[in-house]
């Protein structure tokens, strides 16, 4: 075991892989500037550069830079730039839990969603925009719904003092039943007026609030999970092999799933309480980050985090700029996300055919 620990991943001896792994690091800082540029108010890469450049330069060499004007460096420091930034957060950490729940429970087919992780988190937003109205309320109830969630699952899945990945699923999709059927319940009773449209526009997903405040609180939670998965990663690979095998190379295999469905929930809390519902993306990008750096946890992973990233910066780009009127964003994660998937499927099913 720990021979293996040591050397690198196959991904990182394979030359093709070597260069998706070049795409993908250079994939996602092009594409932040890019989504720095293009918005209603447009800009030019040299403006966007030479704002940037001042935030991170002292004083006496701004002078040195393209001048710009004080509306175009607003532009990008206090209203893209906390958006780009929220939506490279809640797209890689997204991403990260799908490959993770995928590989702790060697199911492609489940996410936070099926797992009743987001509906339980989009609750808890939900009560928090009805009752406060607060960003500290909606991060800390969004996190209280998605351990109940979690906690909800636990007692459903459990039987006679062993828990089965199956069992666990079917709870999984009971709880997500269950909590959207509150969620319902909340927004029929809102105020139309009120906190209705506020609700509904939450549950579909912006970034249209970003601000460095809810940056930064989301980045605490956010960053400290996806450390400790990044962490466990390896472990993750183990758990993948089935719970015998685990057990037979010395893993708690129980402890060690609740372990990670604790830090996903962590993560996917955070993450709902500052955009909202967003789905698709934790079940859809692993398999793609699959495609281009195999199977291996420790490339996966951080692939899954790269990759997811750098798509949330595009669907973020294209729900503000494509028309007048904010689109959002889970309509187009699920435009996106479903047809992909269908030819995900497809292409799988006749690999095994191929291979029967």
């Amino acid at each position: 075991m720990n021979a293996s620990t040591n050397t690198l991943p196959t991904a990182n001896r394979h030359p093709a892989r070597m260069g998706a792994w070049l795409l993908m690091g250079l994939a996602l800082p092009a594409s932040m500037l890019v989504a720095l540029c293009i918005g209603r108010y447009p800009l030019t890469l040299p403006q966007v550069g030479s704002s940037l450049a001042a935030l991170a330069l002292p004083d006496s060499l701004n002078a040195w830079l393209p001048a710009i004007s004080a509306a175009e460096h607003r532009v990008v420091t206090q209203v893209r730039l906390p958006r780009v930034l929220l939506s490279v957060l809640a797209g890689s950490s997204l991403a990260l839990c799908g490959a993770a729940l995928q590989g702790a429970f060697r199911n492609p087919l489940v996410g936070p969603q099926i797992l009743g992780i987001s509906s339980g988190a989009a609750f808890g937003g939900c009560a928090a925009i009805l009752l406060f109205s607060s960003l500290w309320a909606t991060l800390g109830l969004a996190f209280a719904g998605g351990l109940l969630a979690v906690a909800v699952v636990y007692l459903l899945g459990r039987s006679k003092g062993r828990t089965t990945i199956l069992m666990l699923v079917l709870a999984g999709i009971v709880t997500s039943a269950f909590f959207s059927a509150l969620i319902s319940l909340a927004t029929y009773f809102a105020d139309p007026n009120d906190s209705l449209p506020a609700i509904v526009f939450w549950l579909m997903g912006s970034f249209a609030t970003a601000s460095y405040i809810k940056l930064a609180s989301a980045a605490l939670p956010i960053l400290a999970g996806m450390g400790l998965l990044m962490a466990l990663r390896f472990r993750i690979n183990i758990l993948s092999l089935g719970d015998e095998q685990a057990s037979a190379l010395g893993i708690a295999v129980e402890p060690l799933r609740w372990l990670l469905l604790i830090c996903t929930t962590l993560v996917v809390s955070a993450s709902v309480a500052v955009s909202g519902t967003v789905g698709w993306v934790g079940l859809v990008v692993p398999h793609i980050a699959r495609m281009l750096v195999g199977p291996d946890h420790r490339a996966l992973l951080p692939a899954s985090a790269l990759l997811g990233g750098t798509y949330m910066v595009w669907v973020d780009t294209v729900a503000r700029s494509a028309t007048s009127a904010e689109i959002p964003l889970g309509v187009i994660t699920a435009l996106i996300g479903a047809p992909l998937f269908a030819w995900l499927l497809r292409r799988t099913q006749g690999q095994e055919m191929r291979h029967a």
